[in-house]
């Protein structure tokens, strides 16, 4: 087989290809306000900036988009601004829901506002990490996930169904996980809870020993325990590994790239985690916030946009639809693969990760 050449300065840029926001028709219909702003804290490109031009066109609402790079900075930024939020929406992953809604940041999402609701895939809307205290709480609208990735010219489809092609005899040596990750994900596939959800402290350990004497048994065949995504991807460049476990985004890149690569959640699942707008505790235009969160879900192209400009996975129905064959590739699954993903949660993360961490290092050093 010829090895493909993709510098890493090509796989590392931003390819016009994958930001390129298509142009809808304008549906929003202006909605009167008291106030004509809208304020959004979010991550670069969340917000695709064809979507905010016909928005403001329609409704007349200015949308003020502040960005954010860290979820702890943001938490600390929503505390410092106490009862008096400039914020009106703000970005949350789901397993950190509990920090904010805890201290009183962010409101219970009312559904009964969002005619658009049912546009939101129900693997992301029903999930029970969406359920806090027995309401919702964010729109979900972008997600990333654990994937099996593999290089298409060397690794079946058919193989790449079933976690079991990590640890065969076929592909040793060929393989690579980040360690950290991958041990929810052998609890998982040895039929525990990778979220230990209701474990206490017997049951947990039971479900981190067994998954660390599983990988302890199939080291000899993993190739490196790797730390980013950039390793990950030159490693599949290189061909120095033909299948690994990795996060979407990198492999997402591969894909666009034009690098033989594909990526799958396999039938015994996955993990994952998605980002949510959340309303704002006492935000000064919480009816703007709504305006805005229904006009976001209206169409499912506007799913495919915000996937096209974060490379994230779009949690609307029919944004794939949207999406040219490659891009579809990259940044999206279909309805088998996403009904077997999973989401993180932190419900009883103090005890998994005393448990886990020690235990990582124990298989490193094994």
């Amino acid at each position: 087989m010829i090895k493909k050449l993709i510098t890493r300065r090509k796989l590392l840029k931003t390819g016009a290809a994958a930001t390129t926001i298509l142009a809808a028709p304008s549906i929003f219909i202006p909605a009167y306000a008291a106030s004509k702003t809208v304020n959004v804290w979010t991550y670069a490109n969340f917000l695709p900036d064809d979507f905010k031009e016909e928005f403001e066109r329609d409704t007349g609402i200015k949308i003020r988009e502040r960005l954010v790079d860290d979820q702890g900075k943001q938490f600390n930024l929503l505390v410092a601004e106490a009862n008096s939020p400039t914020a009106d929406i703000v970005t949350i992953a789901g397993h950190r829901f509990r920090q904010f809604i805890d201290s009183e940041l962010v409101s219970p999402l009312d559904v009964d506002r969002l005619k658009n609701w049912d546009k939101v895939n129900t693997v992301y809307s029903e999930a029970d990490w969406t359920l806090v205290n027995g309401q919702k709480w964010g729109v979900p609208i972008l997600a990333g996930a654990e994937v099996l990735a593999y290089n298409s010219d060397i690794v079946s489809a058919e193989e790449a169904r079933s976690w079991d092609v990590i640890f065969s005899d076929k592909y040793a040596g060929q393989n690579a996980y980040i360690m950290q990750d991958f041990m929810s994900i052998v609890m998982l596939y040895l039929g525990y809870d990778g979220n230990m959800i209701g474990y206490d402290q017997a049951k947990a350990a039971e479900a981190v020993n067994a998954a660390k004497a599983f990988l302890i048994e199939n080291k000899p065949k993993v190739r490196k325990y790797y730390d980013s995504g950039a390793e990950f991807q030159q490693m599949m460049i290189n061909q120095d590994i033909s299948l690994g476990m990795a996060w979407s985004g990198p492999v997402s890149k591969l894909i666009m790239d034009g690098f033989p690569a594909a990526m799958t959640i396999p039938k015994e699942g996955s993990y994952g985690f998605v980002y949510n707008y959340n309303v704002t505790k006492n935000g000064p235009n919480s009816d703007n916030a709504y305006i805005l969160l229904d006009a976001l879900l209206a169409r499912p192209e506007i799913g495919a946009n915000m996937t096209k400009a974060s490379g994230f996975i779009s949690t609307f129905v029919g944004s794939a639809d949207h999406l040219t064959d490659i891009e579809r590739a990259a940044g999206s699954f279909t309805q088998e693969e996403l009904d077997a993903l999973q989401f993180f949660r932190a419900d009883n993360n103090e005890l998994k990760y005393s448990l886990l961490d020690p235990a990582v290092e124990e298989v490193k050093a094994a």
